[in-house]
């Protein structure tokens, strides 16, 4: 009968150097999940969700799913804790993130006093497009609200808060700057009136109802029980053949209601939005790109990251 041999782990301090832990006798299937629930006994105030573990100090942390006898150590490990701060769940960052600007927007459509004059106070604009664009930025963030509770899957289970403070920062002050122009008493509507405003609404629905099929298609990916990763591939929902073209066309889908809602407000607070919000979500699909090549050998060579064809 084989024995089972054990592993010795020692965890540094990723700056210092210094010796935080030694943990004896750990089982040789044991997963870095395993590994920081361990480390958390020693270090109650550093949860699992707050640990980075290296095998070294440059290199980029291990997945909590990673086997320990997979990794290239001995018996002996050496691996190497950072402290990634306070962490929040996913629910609380996106109930952050969204209802954040959507009351904002609500706020300054209403007009509140003191966001401008006073004999404004409380009163609406005569113009459709006003009325129009709220609806339409509310529901842009109701539904991102609805995702992340009942659609997405979150990879990683939480978020720094350094990082919620930045990105809340991004979003509510975007938010207000926008619907503060927006819903101006001197605001004008665009150039082209109704017939503008109408082929910018008619774009816009087609791309949230766009962003919201990749959504499910993506949370259905592995709907099937299959342990594999595979990449995703059109369905028989038109606003999926898409995948055909892009890896990522949630965000092409987001980027075109964003742009259709500039057109639609003839706002430049919005188009500004618009153009930093399609340059982050370019390196971010840039990324995902990358890692399916290299992950997926038959992945399709047609595809781009963002624009078909193009980028």
């Amino acid at each position: 009968m084989s024995r089972t041999t054990f592993f010795e782990v020692k965890v540094l301090d990723a700056k210092t150097k210094e010796q935080l832990c030694f943990l004896d006798k750990v089982e040789p299937y044991s997963t870095i999940g395993d590994i920081k629930s361990l480390f958390h006994k020693s270090y109650p105030h550093w949860y699992p969700a707050r640990q980075a573990l290296k095998l070294d100090p440059k290199e980029k942390s291990l997945r909590d799913d990673e086997i320990l006898q997979n990794l290239p150590v001995g018996t002996t490990a050496t691996m190497y804790f950072r402290d990634l701060g306070p962490q929040l769940g996913w629910t609380m960052v996106f109930l952050a993130e969204c209802v954040g600007p959507l009351l904002i927007y609500l706020l300054f459509y209403c007009r509140v006093p003191y966001i401008y004059s006073h004999r404004y106070a409380f009163t609406s604009s005569p113009l459709p497009v006003v009325t129009l664009a709220c609806a339409c930025h509310t529901f842009h963030y109701m539904k991102r609200l609805i995702e992340t509770i009942f659609v997405h899957r979150f990879s990683h289970g939480t978020m720094p808060l350094r990082t919620i403070v930045r990105n809340c920062a991004y979003y509510w002050g975007f938010s207000a700057w926008l619907a503060y122009y927006i819903n101006h008493p001197l605001y004008t509507p665009p150039s082209y009136g109704e017939l503008q405003v109408n082929y910018a609404l008619v774009i816009f629905v087609m791309c949230e109802l766009g962003n919201f099929s990749i959504h499910l298609t993506l949370n259905n990916l592995r709907g099937d029980g299959s342990r594999g990763r595979k990449f995703p591939m059109p369905t028989k929902n038109p606003f999926t053949w898409l995948f055909f073209f892009v890896s990522c066309p949630n965000y092409t889908y987001k980027v075109g209601a964003w742009v259709s809602f500039s057109i639609m407000t003839q706002c430049l607070p919005v188009a500004l939005y618009t153009l930093l919000g399609f340059i982050q979500m370019t390196i971010w699909a840039k990324g995902k790109h990358r890692a399916y090549s290299r992950e997926f050998k038959d992945y399709p060579s047609l595809r781009m990251a963002i624009i078909p064809l193009i980028l």
